[in-house]
């Protein structure tokens, strides 16, 4: 049963399901499905696709996720810098009609969905790692420019592309005598009451004596009154007929359940976008639902997440979707609206699926201008500048990294952004691994503390080196720990004893190892002994399987100052096994 728990987290909460909790979860699911009507026909429009796609990923991957997920409040759903990616991967496609690009789309999250559920098979939720947080703040930031700009064109009314921020502003610029200048007032309008109702008009509601809970559901329906609003606008003044493009027929009623069509060649194109998409898609889902975990003391299975998310992109491609994942803003709506379970998310399904069936005549003359709107001011909030200094403050590499990051994304293109994060991420942790930080301690008098000779009065032997690391030993930094011995050897002559202290080494892996043998070696050369101390039960049961602990010229100790105990004496009365044994030699 555990195990089925594990796999289908639906059974630990739902056993103890009631009424407050379902009150409380319907709450939720009206703000969100408030919030996400327009956020889901927007980001639709931003990946390149009809507006109903973005309903219909709205729909099955909140019930699959509520099944799968283990986040109490994580809002599932298109999100903008997916959404970008979508675009990016199909647009390279050159497909030639709308039908194929659907298809095309659903192939994407079919293909994104199967990596992450045998990710979550093979329990790699860790992956998560491989994006530092200065790199993700930085990817995210640039993404969530580029679809700022992106949106122009449709506050202007004008054609323009482009993939990256250069080519978009370019190409803006080159059509910006075409503005349409209704277009534009309904855009900046839109824009501006939006950004109002975002910051200022819970807080004025608050001042008329309004309930909290109600004020926070009127606020958050900012978008849908934008929509409302600017709708009958154009309908009313026929604002079409002056160039105002509106979102026009949307299909009413359910999609049709099917899976892709399989086609090798296009699969395989899309192969490498849908892996991106799934490392984002998930790092940006789990760092969102771990802050929120946190916020009320539950957890959280990050490798249970990726099923969960799996599952919640093969619904959606079966649906007719595009690649979803979990949404910060809507998460944290959800979690402010009082959600408690991952109900919540099906009952917004339910609710996207009933503006499905009934609502979608109603958008016809919804200018896209409106969507646009919604885009920017959902982005610009994700856009975080003022992280290049903080970060340039506490650590230059990360700086640089997040800069890098952030120009590609830029001046390139997302998927060039993402790949220099991951591949920054890693050469910024290989960098800093390879040349571990290490301390040669000595006792702080009158106690059984050692700390580094440069920061602290402590007593020191001439004869007894002791080496603190404060890293796991692997083949990275195999070569530094070697090179970094010889020379505190050959640096204090007189040395009998030399003492790796290692209460920070998790691991020592193969090359590790080779790397001890070969100082063991050396320093019996030099006719000084070897020692070990402090080393973690786990390291040990590891060295035992080799031969290095019976060839190890001196000792391992439980503690460095058994170590200091032993081994000063052992100076002060006589010269060392191994200083005799060069001797002889």
């Amino acid at each position: 049963m555990n195990t089925l728990k594990n796999y289908f987290p639906i059974l630990d909460w739902a056993k103890s399901y009631n009424k407050l909790t379902l009150t409380n979860d319907l709450i939720a699911a009206v703000i969100v499905t408030i919030m996400l009507i327009p956020q889901s026909l927007a980001y639709a429009l931003l990946a390149g696709l009809p507006p109903e796609v973005g309903l219909y990923a709205s729909i099955l991957p909140l019930i699959a996720y509520a099944i799968f997920g283990t986040s109490r409040t994580l809002a599932v759903g298109p999100v903008a810098v997916v959404s970008l990616m979508t675009a990016t991967a199909l647009g390279s496609l050159g497909l030639a009609n709308t039908t194929d690009y659907i298809a095309a789309a659903g192939a994407l999250a079919l293909i994104s969905g199967t990596l992450l559920i045998l990710m979550g098979f093979f329990k790699l939720g860790a992956m998560a790692n491989l994006l530092s947080h200065p790199v993700i703040s930085g990817f995210i930031t640039a993404s969530g420019l580029i679809i700022a700009a992106s949106q122009l064109k449709h506050i202007l009314g004008i054609n323009a592309s482009g993939h990256n921020l250069y080519d978009i502003l370019s190409s803006i610029i080159i059509h910006l005598e075409d503005t349409n200048i209704p277009t534009l007032i309904i855009g900046v309008s839109a824009t501006a009451f939006l950004f109002w109702t975002r910051k200022s008009l819970k807080p004025l509601l608050l001042k008329t004596g309004m309930n909290s809970k109600l004020a926070d559901v009127i606020a958050k329906a900012g978008p849908v009154l934008a929509v409302a609003a600017t709708a009958f606008a154009t309908y009313y003044y026929r604002l079409e007929l002056e160039g105002v493009k509106v979102v026009g027929i949307v299909p009413t009623g359910l999609p049709e359940f099917a899976l892709p069509h399989f086609d090798a060649e296009l699969w395989q194109q899309l192969f490498i976008s849908a892996m991106l998409i799934s490392i984002v898609g998930f790092v940006e889902s789990v760092s969102v639902a771990q802050t929120l975990a946190a916020k009320r003391r539950q957890r959280i299975d990050p490798s249970q997440e990726l099923i969960g998310l799996g599952a919640s992109n093969v619904g959606s491609a079966v649906s007719g979707g595009f690649p979803v994942t979990g949404g910060f803003s809507r998460s944290v709506v959800n979690f402010d609206a009082g959600a408690e379970t991952p109900a919540a998310g099906a009952f917004t399904a339910v609710g996207i699926a009933v503006a499905t069936l009934f609502l979608t005549p109603l958008l016809f003359f919804l200018p896209k201008a409106t969507l646009a709107a919604t885009i920017i001011v959902a982005v610009l909030s994700l856009v975080d500048l003022g992280a290049l200094k903080r970060t340039w403050s506490y650590s230059k590499p990360d700086f640089m990294a997040m800069l890098a990051t952030i120009l590609l994304t830029l001046l390139v293109g997302v998927e060039a952004g993402i790949i220099a994060g991951v591949t920054l991420s890693i050469a910024l942790f290989l960098q800093r691994t390879s040349k571990p930080h290490d301390a040669i301690v000595g006792r702080i008098p009158g106690t059984e503390h050692f700390r580094n000779v440069d920061r602290f009065e402590v007593e020191y032997d001439e004869k007894i080196i002791t080496l603190r690391i404060d890293m796991s030993l692997y083949f990275v930094n195999a070569r530094y720990l070697e090179d970094r011995v010889y020379d505190l050897i050959a640096q204090q002559k007189g040395v009998q004893h030399f003492v790796l202290m290692c209460p920070a080494v998790n691991l020592i892996d193969a090359s590790a190892l080779e790397s001890l043998e070969a100082i063991n070696q050396r320093l019996k050369d030099f006719g000084v002994c070897f020692h070990l101390s402090e080393v973690k039960g786990p390291v040990m049961d590891q060295l035992k399987k080799s031969h290095f602990l019976n060839e190890l010229t001196g000792q391992v100790f439980l503690s460095q100052y058994q170590a200091w105990c032993t081994l000063h004496n052992e100076s002060d009365t006589r010269m060392s096994k191994c200083a005799k044994a060069a001797l002889s030699d």
